[in-house]
């Protein structure tokens, strides 16, 4: 977990408070001045209301350009990012016909698919042109190709299960599953840190929720011997069905899960293992099969495995991966499946030439570089962002390196500043992030040379200095070493 210097959390409790006083400090102004105006709302309750409104409007709305910046080109390496101006201090953006070429630090590219492909590209216009952009209809009706069924078949070879069911969509791939395969009287233990879409499944679910601390194997056992000794509320009957939700790697940590100890415990206690490796398929691993590979865990140890193709694939959508008796229940009562349109096919054969790039089945052994070129980006650019003094989380291996900003002045200081030198970076704060621990995430992608690298390293240490965000001491003799090397090199 992240211990925060006690200087740094007084500054930022103390920010935090003055935008907070001074946003009331309007709001009751506002309240004076709208007293007289007429309203046609009379006996309605206002929609928005809250505290939620209110760091919307006072803390969110005067940093929002840094967030949500257009695009117009594919998310390579480099893109074109829209320039937006502002009238009414940041309260609405509009877009101007200018772009910015920036280098892209934010997108989840992590094998470069995103851009046009030798490979891939000719393949996905050529199922356009023979299947068209949408199905128009779900998976039960007329909406599964031969694309469909081609794409479950690879992805359950790829990651080692006898099955797999593809959705058109990454996170409702979570939020709609969760509710199907545990209900009332069953238990969910999920880690504290896991994504939203996990939360929001697990509370659509009806089970008892309960959450361990983050990645900790030991706490996880505790909380397992705990509940299975007292059984469900007030009956203490034991648990129909107990499911352990994890991540691969986290999207805001960048830590990869302790699955074999995690795997060891659940096996102990008979529990289920749900898995999602949303940002660890395709992207870790020698042969990118994600963490189960990289820590050297049997996949048929893992009940559940879910990921998304939105990453390391370059597409869309997300899938489940089982016992074919899994997947034959969930296309009986999965709603993302029974409901949903299906996933495009042009978006399916994205995917499906994706993996055979990264299989060596194109012919070639680009898949090999590729995923050897990202291992080698993620740890350089993390080891030489410590070297220089910055707070990264995350481990050896992951393309997902946050770094402390902490302050809320300095979350868009950190941004627009990257901006104006050409550095695209995406900045989180509440509620994504608990309100004390904003930082940058920074994502690297193997379609990243040794020159985008040295020149995103070169801005944000200069950047760091300006705004002030190196909590520990730089290393300055073995980052110049370093860039003597790549000098060389």
């Amino acid at each position: 977990m992240i211990t925060i210097p006690y200087l740094t959390a007084l500054t930022t409790y103390f920010s935090y408070g003055l935008l907070f006083a001074f946003g009331q400090f309007r709001d009751f102004f506002r309240k004076i001045f709208d007293w007289w105006n007429s309203s046609n709302l009379q006996g309605y309750a206002p929609i928005c209301l809250g505290l939620e409104d209110f760091y919307i409007r006072r803390l969110y709305l005067r940093i929002q350009d840094c967030f949500g910046r257009p695009i117009a080109s594919a998310p390579d390496a480099w893109f074109d990012v829209v320039e937006r101006y502002s009238n009414d201090y940041n309260k609405t953006l509009k877009r101007t016909a200018n772009v910015s070429r920036c280098l892209n630090l934010g997108s989840y590219n992590y094998l470069g698919f995103a851009a046009a492909d030798e490979y891939c590209t000719p393949r996905v216009i050529e199922s356009l042109k023979r299947f068209s952009p949408s199905t128009c209809s779900t998976r039960v009706d007329g909406g599964t190709t031969s694309l469909h069924e081609e794409l479950e078949e690879c992805v359950a070879n790829f990651v080692g299960k006898p099955a797999a069911l593809v959705f058109g969509m990454g996170y409702v791939t979570n939020s709609a599953i969760l509710p199907v395969l545990i209900g009332k009287g069953g238990l969910i233990i999920s880690d504290s840190l896991n994504h939203n879409s996990i939360v929001n499944g697990a509370r659509g679910s009806g089970a008892t929720v309960r959450v361990f601390q983050h990645n900790t194997p030991s706490h996880l056992d505790k909380v397992l011997r705990e509940q299975i000794a007292d059984g469900q509320p007030r009956t203490h009957r034991p648990w129909k069905k107990i499911i352990v939700v994890v991540e691969g790697i986290y999207s805001m940590e960048g830590e990869i899960c302790k699955l074999p100890e995690i795997v060891a415990i659940c096996k102990k206690y008979k529990a289920y293992v749900y898995l999602d490796e949303a940002h660890s398929i395709g992207a870790v691993g020698k042969t990118g099969r994600g963490v189960c590979e990289l820590l050297g865990v049997d996949t048929a140890d893992v009940d559940i495995m879910m990921g998304t193709f939105t990453k390391s694939f370059g597409s869309c959508g997300g899938y489940i991966a089982g016992s074919k008796e899994l997947i034959k229940y969930l296309k009986y009562t999965c709603p993302a499946h029974l409901y949903a349109t299906s996933i495009s096919p042009p978006a399916a054969q994205q995917i499906i030439s994706s993996l055979k790039v990264i299989l060596g089945e194109d012919g070639s052994s680009r898949g090999a570089q590729k995923l050897a070129r990202i291992r080698e980006n993620s740890n350089f650019f993390r080891s030489e962002l410590q070297k220089m003094g910055f707070e990264v989380l995350g481990d050896n291996d992951s393309p997902v390196m946050p770094i402390m900003l902490y302050n809320p002045a300095k979350i868009p200081a950190f941004s627009r500043e990257c901006l104006s030198q050409n550095v695209a970076v995406v900045t989180v704060a509440f509620p994504a992030t608990p309100l004390l621990l904003a930082r940058a995430r920074i994502c690297i992608s193997a379609s990243h040379t040794k020159d985008d690298l040295l020149k995103a390293l070169e801005v944000i240490s200069r950047v760091g200095d300006l705004v002030g965000i190196k909590y520990f001491p730089a290393e300055a003799q073995k980052l110049e070493f370093e860039k003597d090397a790549h000098k060389m090199d």
